[in-house]
């Protein structure tokens, strides 16, 4: 089995936070990423849009573009979803150009992810007979994707209406084929889930992995009445594979049990002033490493 490294660019800069690596240069995002071993990365706020300049941006530096997050308002959007497809339409393009593998769909419908004074608690929580109309509704968005060349895989995310297991699987029961599932350990372990439930559940949905390590205690003393999601960013909720709680190889035995092949992302939005990214990247990137050959993976080592 083939694994292809990837890192996104929230280890140097938060688009969610501006203000955390907000005056780091893309070219030094992109120098640090390759000099830790990585061979791609997915986009970000301060990527260029186009596709000639996107290229030799990332060409400069020997890296692919591996897909990266898509804002989706689905849940509140009409069943004719037109304006879901032109907002979407220049990103799809873009990705389409550059070979990105997917598009990260997060739900931002009523999402409190990005603002500081919302707490945690009060994220939206959808009933369950809400789960398919949206279902239908998403995998038509996803088929769209599709027929543009990106396939849309769906990113479960603390602080917005699709965050725990229960979540997950009610989504995953109420959308069709193309509708892939993005796997974060990271995000799941915050909200309290099984990541092996998970797992094993829904295996052969899983088209792309974030990589992202939580610390336990952080989160543990976290006040969810009080705190948002960006508090617990600031605090240290997240870190990289190899410097936090998450035991990662026998998570990657599982994905490797069941098939899966491609890109793993190493993820995790801290502040880079506490946790400088280029250090914090290498321990990512070689413990993330070491667990894929264990598990018997073959890393591909250049673009």
């Amino acid at each position: 089995m083939k694994a292809k490294l990837a890192i996104a660019p929230i280890a140097w800069t938060n688009d969610d936070l501006p203000e955390l690596g907000g005056d780091t240069p893309l070219e030094t995002c992109l120098a640090e990423s390759r000099a830790a071993g990585f061979i791609g990365v997915e986009n970000g706020g301060k990527f260029p849009r186009d596709a000639p300049s996107l290229r030799a941006k990332l060409g400069a530096f020997g890296l692919s573009l591996v897909g990266g997050w898509y804002s989706g308002t689905v849940l509140d959007a009409p069943d004719d979803l037109v304006a879901e497809r032109e907002q979407a339409a220049a990103q799809l393009a873009l990705f389409r150009e550059l070979g990105a593998s997917c598009l990260v769909y997060g739900e931002t419908a009523g999402t409190l992810q990005n603002r500081r004074n919302a707490p945690l608690a009060g994220r939206r929580v959808l009933a369950e007979d809400a789960f398919p109309a949206y279902g239908r509704r998403l995998t038509c968005f996803a088929e769209y994707c599709a027929e543009q060349g990106v396939p849309l895989v769906f990113h479960h995310h603390m602080a917005t209406a699709v965050e725990t297991e229960r979540d997950i699987n009610l989504l995953m029961a109420h959308t069709g084929e193309a509708v892939g599932l993005l796997f974060d350990a990271g995000h799941l372990r915050f909200a309290g889930g099984d990541m092996f439930r998970v797992l094993t559940k829904h295996g052969r949905r899983i088209r792309h992995v974030h990589v992202k390590d939580v610390r336990e205690l952080v989160i543990a003393g976290l006040d969810r009445t009080r705190q948002s999601f960006l508090d617990a960013v600031l605090a240290g909720a997240f870190t990289v594979p190899g410097d936090g709680s998450i035991d990662f190889g026998p998570v990657i035995q599982r994905l490797a049990d069941f098939g899966y092949e491609g890109w793993f992302v190493v993820e995790a939005e801290q502040d880079p002033a506490k946790a400088p990214p280029a250090r914090y990247a290498k321990i990512g990137h070689d413990a993330l490493a070491d667990a894929l050959r264990r598990a018997g993976y073959s890393i591909q080592e250049t673009r």
